[in-house]
């Protein structure tokens, strides 16, 4: 039987009970494999994946293909949450052998680590062409036994390609790049009907979203931004966003949105709150609104796990997939008992039959659209009457498990949308959020990446310190506190010294002094979360504006060269890079001098808070506080005593603004006119 009792990975313990005698990943599991000669079947999942739990029924519960395992094989059991460097090393390899990837994953490897075969979900008979779970492992048992040249060889195959995935020369010199032909490639590969990324089943893809949402703020061509609202509209409206308690699912299996996968990450909602905050400044639109509110009320009410953010929902009780989020029409008659039923069940698609599997899952997308501002409100109160009646279901199990760097996307949205939708509390919650990760997860300059009922996990990877520090320094941005300030420049000092490729450069993705895979990845690729490579422009660059220290810049510039090529080539994983190439190249600082508490301050702040500007610094300054070394507004202050706002950028800055009104006028500018502006002045 299998020794998992005292795991912390709700995964891994939902295998505990299994007849497959399961090690986790550790040097004694692989000397085993060297000593019995056997090979190492790695099977790779989360708690939140809804085909990891039928695999684990339909296969690793049953006694002859445990037998098969225990036999043939060294089982591993890894959780993706867990160790991510594990699962980014073998996704990586899965691919070099021409598969998919995903989860589940179940990977062959040498005793020495190396694949030599892989498999994803299989199921319990075969089906066609597709074999079985359990003619999988006879056929992979077979190879080892019979074929140790053929498996050789696919391991050298597999080695090389990932050395050469990862490892190679990616650079690039900067004026090689080009972000506006970067997103026109990305923007052919977009459902102009439905929006999102052309296929059969649709994800969130914030990242790439705000890629297209860049280019229309930068060149102001209506392509981008009809891109950005198709998307945007077929989420909000359609069946990923949960229409009754808030947040976004993960994917829907169909290209029009409205059939939900029903597990909820943190990592998507954090992004999403990101991008309908940066849409919302640009058009003030009342839906991305509600959507913004819900979202963090979500996070707030049913994510929290001590002071920080779950991981993840999962898709309804493993019995009866997402019977937590649908109803029946008899179900909603009742829960809505007293008001106009008829209404709501119009308005999201509620019919006797069902949209959903014989349920209805509400959704608005194809139905007709409230009339008026009554009609709203009616259906407001509907939505929570129906969220106190699915209060009283069995609800989807929870990964209470709080990572560094997940939580640091949580943190640094709900910041920014607590700071442009004038929502102090939410500041209040991300402030108490980062100090929780700060204290518990924290130890000097040092990160684990997790910690579950109050054990730490391993060390922490490239994206806990990136994403960490990053929401450091929007939490400077919104409150002017350098306390935060510390913990950033500390963590960054932590990726340079223990991260960064001193032959290659840029970040890898586990540190120097943690314990070795077969390859030590340098990616560049989205997965699905910012890539440190790629949210490392941004840090160094807002750091090198706030600071003046010319270190973190040449950092910054050295980074945007070492990948350059790889952007290029592959623009379709590459959204966090060429965002922050953007950061890095067309910088904006808004200085705003002036006493904090003066009325005409919070008025030029809330002016520049309000703007849609993804490159944008706004840094607001006490009257005669220094500004740092080099920094172009130095010699100016305040005009005639009132509260002044500076625009500068590449080295300029524009006179000073004492109205917020002209102000306004001013960041309303398309970006290369203002700055065409600026350098006149």
């Amino acid at each position: 039987m299998s020794n998992l009792t005292d795991t912390t990975s709700p995964f891994i313990a939902a295998h505990k009970d299994n007849p497959v005698q399961w090690r986790l990943w550790s040097d004694e599991a692989l000397a085993e494999a060297r000593a019995q000669d056997k090979p190492i079947l790695l099977s790779l999942g989360y708690a939140g994946c809804h085909w990891c739990h039928t695999l684990n029924r339909e296969a690793f519960m049953d006694p002859e293909i445990a037998r098969e395992i225990n036999e043939n094989f060294i089982p591993i059991l890894s959780d993706r949450e867990e160790r991510p460097d594990i699962d980014l090393v073998y996704q990586g390899a899965a691919g070099a052998m021409r598969h998919q990837g995903g989860w589940p994953l179940n990977i062959f490897l040498t005793p020495d680590g190396v694949p030599f075969w892989v498999a994803g979900y299989l199921p319990r008979e075969q089906q066609g062409a597709l074999p079985s779970f359990r003619q999988m492992l006879a056929d992979t048992a077979k190879l080892w036994q019979t074929d140790k040249v053929r498996v050789a060889e696919n391991a050298a195959q597999t080695r090389a390609a990932l050395e050469d995935l990862y490892n190679r020369d990616m650079a690039a010199p900067q004026e090689n790049m080009n972000l506006d032909l970067a997103a026109l490639r990305m923007g052919q590969g977009f459902d102009i009907f439905f929006g999102g990324v052309t296929g059969q089943m649709k994800f969130p893809n914030a990242i790439v979203l705000e890629m297209l949402w860049r280019a229309f703020l930068r060149t102001g061509m209506p392509q981008f931004s009809q891109l950005t609202f198709t998307t945007l509209d077929s989420m909000l409206f359609g069946g990923i966003t949960d229409h009754v308690g808030g947040g976004f699912f993960r994917h829907t299996m169909d290209e029009r949105w409205l059939e939900p996968s029903f597990e909820k990450m943190l990592y998507d909602n954090a992004q999403m709150i990101d991008i309908l905050v940066q849409v919302w400044q640009f058009n003030r639109n009342e839906l991305g609104r509600q959507r913004i509110g819900e979202t963090i009320r979500w996070l707030l009410r049913d994510m929290k796990v001590e002071g920080g953010f779950a991981a993840a929902m999962a898709s309804g009780t493993l019995a009866e997939d997402a019977r937590f989020y649908t109803w029946s029409e008899a179900e909603i008659d009742a829960a809505l008992v007293g008001t106009f039923s008829a209404r709501f069940k119009q308005v999201y698609g509620i019919s006797r039959d069902g949209n959903l599997g014989g349920r209805n899952l509400p959704r608005r997308l194809g139905n007709p659209q409230p009339a008026n501002e009554a009609d709203e409100a009616l259906l407001t109160r509907q939505r929570d009457m129906l969220l106190a009646a699915r209060a009283k279901r069995t609800a989807p199990a929870r990964d209470e498990r709080v990572l560094a760097s997940w939580n640091g996307l949580a943190i640094y949205s709900i910041a920014r949308a607590g700071q442009v939708l004038e929502k102090p509390e939410w500041i209040a919650e991300a402030i108490a959020a980062f100090d929780y990760i700060a204290k518990t997860l924290g130890d000097g300059d040092r990160l684990a990446h997790d910690i579950s009922h109050g054990v730490k996990g391993v060390g922490g990877f490239a994206d806990d310190y990136s994403h960490m520090a990053r929401a450091a320094l929007q939490l400077w941005e919104v409150t002017g506190d350098d306390r935060f300030l510390v913990p950033a420049k500390a963590w960054v000092k932590t990726l340079d010294d223990h991260f960064w490729d001193t032959k290659l450069g840029g970040y890898c993705f586990y540190a120097d002094d943690a314990p070795k895979l077969f390859v030590r990845p340098r990616m560049l690729f989205d997965n699905p979360t910012p890539s440190t490579n790629g949210t490392m422009l941004t840090v160094l660059t807002r750091l090198a504006l706030i600071t003046g220290d010319r270190d973190y810049m040449s950092r910054a510039s050295t980074l945007a060269v070492t990948f350059g090529n790889e952007a290029n080539r592959v623009v379709n994983g590459s959204g966090a890079f060429l965002n922050g190439f953007e950061v890095l190249v067309n910088s904006l600082i808004i200085l705003v001098i002036g006493h904090k508490g003066n009325a005409r301050t919070q008025a030029l702040l809330r002016t520049a808070w309000s703007k849609a500007m993804p490159n944008g610094l706004i840094v607001q300054m006490e009257p005669g506080d220094p500004l740092p070394e080099g920094h172009p507004a130095t010699g100016r202050g305040m005009l005639n005593g009132q509260p002044t706002a500076y625009i500068c950028q590449s080295g300029n800055c524009s006179d000073g603004i004492t109205d917020s009104a002209v102000l306004d006028q001013v960041l309303t500018l398309p970006a290369q006119l203002r700055q065409q502006v600026q350098q006149a002045s």
